[in-house]
């Protein structure tokens, strides 16, 4: 025979019915929805952070201050950190460079973005967006950065925007003591992000700047390189840029034999030869869309109103995995396929990865 032992009752504490109470008065909401209100930067609310600043840069480029919330665990110099910003009632995700220091006194960080034609989030934050604004925040993420005992001599390339996480070593104070060299490529001498900054620190001996205005010297390639940095095979080089230049820059520097000198930051992916595309059905949104072989399923899912997850958009930071149900789907990096049938449990990289044939993505 078996006996059962009742079980105690439970201990309610003052503070148990207090908190019963409180999601009683705010239902449906949840105590924690106001404080959110009212406190949205506390310890233990989710990573967020208020906006304090929008400073131009450039006629095209802006630099937000952020005051992150108290979750915020740092970040290494070079390393970028997504940011969920509300855009027309959608939030949309996306991977920026953290400029600042490390140690800048008031506890902020500062993102600088550069605005791109048609680029939603990226207009929005140089044009639109005002001191006081909310954004979310992912911690900080990378391995973009200088190594702990920093090279003797140090090479960096930059075009555009590519500056920026070169901007947040430089301001970090790392790179002190190294012989630095700086090859930056920009249109003209007022497109330079952070110029002003960068002509200050080669004026006091800390880099050797070389610009390059591609409106007057066209499009900065290795061979020029080459004849601006003689040694530029010889010195660790980090670089950050358009595809084109990156590609190139990587064929040198393997053909060369010094491959493990060369360390990229890519905001932009490398295409391989297009497919022919196909049918893209998100299941759980109900809505299929005809995409081409070069068009991310990421962005044709956007395009038909799909809340589609996102962060860097390059195939990094993987916040866009989702399980692909069913169909085909080709890498836009690499050209390689990847097939699932209904229980396989695949994912991809909706940011990187195009329709081959019909495609169920579970969305």
């Amino acid at each position: 025979m078996t006996t059962t032992v009742p079980r105690p009752p439970e201990k309610v504490t003052l503070r148990d019915r207090m908190l019963r109470l409180a999601e009683m008065v705010t239902t449906p909401l949840l105590p924690q929805d106001y404080l959110d209100l009212v406190a949205p930067l506390r310890s233990g609310a989710d990573l967020r952070g208020r906006i304090v600043a929008v400073e131009p840069e450039t006629p095209d480029a802006a630099t937000l201050v952020i005051r992150p919330g108290r979750g915020w665990r740092g970040h290494t110099p070079g390393q970028y950190v997504r940011l969920g910003v509300d855009v027309d009632g959608v939030r949309q995700w996306r991977a920026y460079s953290v400029t600042s220091p490390t140690d800048r006194p008031d506890g902020c960080i500062t993102v600088t973005v550069k605005a791109i034609p048609d680029g939603k989030v990226s207009n929005h934050l140089v044009r639109r967006v005002r001191p006081g604004t909310l954004i979310h925040l992912d911690q900080a993420q990378g391995d973009f950065v200088l190594p702990p005992a920093t090279p003797e001599r140090l090479l960096f390339v930059t075009a555009g925007s590519g500056v920026t996480p070169v901007m947040g070593m430089l301001r970090s104070g790392a790179h002190r003591g190294a012989d630095v060299v700086l090859v930056h490529s920009a249109p003209r001498p007022e497109d330079v992000i952070f110029g002003a900054e960068l002509r200050d620190l080669a004026d006091r001996g800390e880099i050797r700047l070389v610009e390059r205005h591609t409106d007057v010297h066209g499009l900065l390639g290795v061979d020029e390189l080459a004849e601006l940095v003689p040694d530029h095979l010889d010195r660790q080089t980090w670089a950050c840029g358009p595809v084109g230049l990156l590609d190139a820059l990587g064929e040198r520097w393997t053909t060369r034999d010094v491959a493990d000198r060369l360390h990229v930051e890519r905001f932009r992916r490398s295409v391989v030869a297009v497919g022919e595309g196909g049918t893209v059905t998100f299941a759980r949104s109900t809505v299929t869309v005809t995409a081409d072989g070069a068009t991310p399923i990421l962005e044709a899912g956007e395009q038909a109103g799909v809340l589609m997850p996102s962060g860097c958009r390059m195939g990094i930071c993987f916040g866009c995995v989702v399980p692909l149900r069913e169909g085909s789907v080709r890498d836009l990096r690499n050209g390689d396929l990847t097939t699932a049938e209904p229980g396989d449990g695949v994912l991809i990289q909706t940011c990187v990865s195009a329709a081959a044939g019909p495609c169920d993505i579970e969305l």
